[in-house]
């Protein structure tokens, strides 16, 4: 991968070859949600508040970064760089919020439209960050990269066609709502990778911070569900765990460390490359399902493998090429 920020100290040298593995391994965790989401379902419902889950995973999130920076700042006091100052800290709030917004855009857009049309919306956030990428965050695009990437939309788009119905037959609001998340994704994600850019801090405290305000929000999102309900089912903080089994578990650490690699990516890589990688999961996600759930294979599927193959290649192909 070509990276026009270099990074050092603490963390050492980081090698092509190391982002490639972070990059395989963010694949490899987001692919496999899906799967376990689907494992963790008793006769098709789920015994356990799934609202519980993000805040799990934003906790474990919180708890490892934190004992790495303890560990940093006990080994190298003085190359643990930190900004404590009040103008860095409050930016980190902002990505808990966009998210939140972001949920929400997500529901009311689920509600318009049907779960393909939902499916194909979500690639435009590939375009968005692209352009928010260029925009916010003055990185130059070949023409090579751009066409790549909506090579990237058109390939997770054809492995989600199921057939030739209709099309556009959802209402405009359905439409308008995705396209807001799609741009609420893209500025999520190029606004996390401006903060963890934006100096030289080390990586265990800009998550820390990342991850306490993200704790904090999911906490307070499920204190107002409560509170809209009228605690009918009593308080989150009692019965979290209700429901929970190995496989919740492992969710909620396939979240967490999916979550440390995005945010090691964005630090080391850029916005980019983890688009990539979510893409491509999504892809293998539809691939395995063939295997553990016996579904049918799709030529729009293998299509869609074979078009994004081609971006991935034209992408991160070297300029002198």
């Amino acid at each position: 991968f070509r990276v026009q920020i270099s990074f050092s100290g603490a963390m050492g040298e980081i090698t092509g070859t190391t982002k490639l593995a972070v990059a395989l391994g963010l694949t490899l965790l987001t692919c496999s949600q899906g799967i376990l989401m689907a494992a963790s379902k008793v006769d098709g419902k789920y015994l356990y508040n799934v609202a519980t889950v993000p805040l799990f995973s934003e906790l474990t999130k919180l708890i490892i970064s934190a004992y790495f920076l303890y560990k940093a700042r006990k080994t190298d006091p003085k190359g643990t760089q930190m900004t404590m100052a009040w103008e860095s800290v409050r930016l980190f709030p902002i990505p808990s919020i966009i998210y939140l917004f972001h949920n929400n855009v997500q529901f009311y857009t689920m509600q318009y439209v049907d779960a393909a049309t939902y499916q194909i919306l979500g690639n435009l956030k590939i375009v968005t960050t692209g352009f928010l990428f260029r925009v916010f965050l003055k990185r130059h695009l070949t023409r090579i990269q751009w066409l790549a990437l909506i090579l990237l939309m058109c390939a997770a788009t054809t492995s989600q066609i199921s057939g030739c119905g209709q099309m556009l037959a959802a209402p405009v609001i359905g439409y308008m709502f995705g396209i807001l998340s799609a741009w609420l994704s893209a500025f999520a994600g190029v606004y996390t990778e401006f903060l963890m850019k934006k100096n030289n801090d080390s990586l265990y405290w800009q998550n820390v911070q990342l991850y306490g305000f993200g704790t904090l929000f999911n906490a307070l999102r499920l204190t107002y569900d409560d509170i809209g309900n009228g605690f009918q089912n009593g308080c989150w903080l009692t019965n979290a765990l209700e429901g929970y089994n190995w496989v919740v578990v492992l969710i909620v650490l396939n979240f967490a460390f999916a979550g440390m690699s995005v945010s090691w990516i964005m630090k080391f890589a850029d916005t980019i490359v983890k688009v990539y990688a979510t893409s491509s999961a999504m892809m293998i996600t539809a691939l395995l399902s063939i295997w553990f759930f016996d579904l049918a294979p799709s030529l729009q599927l293998f299509m869609g493998i074979v078009i994004a193959c081609i971006s991935l290649n034209l992408y991160f192909l070297p300029t002198e090429s």
